[in-house]
């Protein structure tokens, strides 16, 4: 077991630094030694989590395309510029809003550099903004009812009774309190902007002019983008209400329709409603920055949790074996596990479905699942991710950074601090409720 294991630890760390859909086919790659020549049996691929990902980029790519992703960042740079003063807390609310709604902390991209410019007009230092900033964007997926790793749980944990109300009523609770601690304990990160060294020498190099604001896409034409957006909101309002109330759904021979064929019924049905309502074409939709970053997730879940299904299915017993008194005494360790392979993985989606499995095995409660799964947003430990990288690059004062020892960096703090009192809220409320 322990070969095939360093076989799939190989796969996913030369599919990270490959980026892209290297993780996924790394993946396949490490599916066929384990099949060949461990001779372990393949298990089904996670078609119903890709499908449902599939879906939602859909509808989400088909926004971007009407405009309406540009409409709502101009909303986001109104609502920053009215209060400048509280940008450290307002700004990782607002990407947390915005991941929420289109379900991939990818939309931070588009808000950084109002993050960032909003913060240097005010003489607040950028990197207190941008550093939670960047990590709300991350745990506003594990609270999204239409993210891919939330609908990747809710498909894990639909078989106990479990439904997509009963992960967003501690979920959403758990995050919000996270990065608002986070956002609390950034406000006195670091000098302040008009003291600190690297500013001071940029601002007497004529770094900064009118010439060098990074400028916002104009919203071409208003009514579409607005429309675009209103179709897609109420289409994630009705998934929540289906999701939350099951007797909304039809039955056929007794047995409720379930939430992964009403996601994508629903969510296709949106992105056919824009493209045809606001006269969008298809092809613009799939040019967009989302649905590149959501195709590159169904590439990753299709190899990565087909690997990890097939390496775990077929060792199960000495798993057990081996950390089911540990795991059974002291459940959050699990809650370890996930925030590891996270780094490993930079996929939340990618992490449920490759560990969530052992976790269900090991006879963890759905309830400690749903607490514990804020943990798969561990990506910020190790700086390469590309929402940190561009919070760094669009930083002009260079208070965002990387520090000496790599780990030392803008963003270690604030995640840390969000992910454990996400969790810690996580566990209490699951015994409340």
């Amino acid at each position: 077991m322990l070969i095939q294991f360093l076989f799939v630890l190989v796969a996913i760390i030369v599919g990270a630094k490959l980026g892209g859909i290297g993780l996924g086919v790394m993946g396949g790659l490490g599916l066929a030694i384990l099949t060949f020549a461990f001779d372990l049996q393949p298990t089904t691929p996670p078609i119903d989590v890709m499908l449902m990902i599939a879906a939602v980029i859909s509808a989400a790519s088909c926004m971007q395309a009407a405009g309406g992703l540009d409409y709502m960042v101009k909303l986001a740079e109104r609502i920053l510029r009215r209060n400048p003063a509280h940008i450290t807390i307002l700004a990782p609310l607002v990407t947390y809003t915005f991941t929420f709604l289109a379900g991939t902390g990818h939309v931070a991209y588009s808000l950084l550099p109002v993050i960032s410019e909003v913060a240097l007009e005010t003489k607040i230092r950028p990197e207190r903004p941008l550093g939670i900033a960047v990590i709300a964007s991350q745990q506003g997926i594990t609270a999204s009812p239409i993210s891919a790793a939330t609908v990747a749980l809710l498909g894990m944990l639909t078989g106990f009774g479990i439904d997509l109300f009963d992960i967003l009523k501690i979920c959403i609770p758990s995050t919000i309190i996270g990065i608002l601690a986070g956002a609390f304990y950034s406000m006195r990160v670091g000098k302040e902007l008009v003291n600190d060294p690297e500013y001071i020498k940029r601002l007497e190099s004529g770094m900064f002019n009118d010439a060098q604001q990074t400028k916002l896409n104009d919203v071409k034409n208003l009514s579409k983008a607005r429309l675009s957006v209103a179709i897609f909101l109420i289409t994630t309002l009705l998934i929540v209400l289906f999701g939350s109330i099951p007797s909304l759904r039809p039955s056929f021979n007794g047995e409720t329709l379930g939430m992964p064929l009403l996601i994508e019924m629903l969510m296709l049905t949106a992105a056919a409603l824009i493209l045809l309502l606001t006269r969008t074409k298809g092809i613009d939709a799939a040019k967009g920055s989302i649905f590149s970053a959501g195709m590159q997730a169904v590439i990753a879940i299709f190899g990565i949790a087909w690997m990890g299904d097939t390496f775990i299915n077929g060792n199960i017993a000495e798993l057990k074996a081996s950390i089911e008194g540990i795991v059974t005494q002291m459940p959050w360790l699990f809650g370890v596990a996930l925030f590891v392979m996270s780094i490993l993985l930079y996929s939340q989606a990618a992490t449920i479905r490759a560990i969530a499995p052992l976790g269900i095995a090991l006879g963890i409660s759905p309830m400690m699942m749903i607490a514990l799964f804020p943990a798969v947003n561990g990506y910020f430990f190790i700086p390469n991710y590309p929402t940190l990288i561009a919070a760094i690059n669009f930083d002009r004062t260079g208070t965002t950074h990387i520090g000496k020892w790599i780990l030392n960096h803008s963003f270690m703090m604030p995640g840390l601090i969000t992910t454990v009192v996400s969790l810690s809220v996580g566990l209490l409320l699951i015994q409340l409720f």
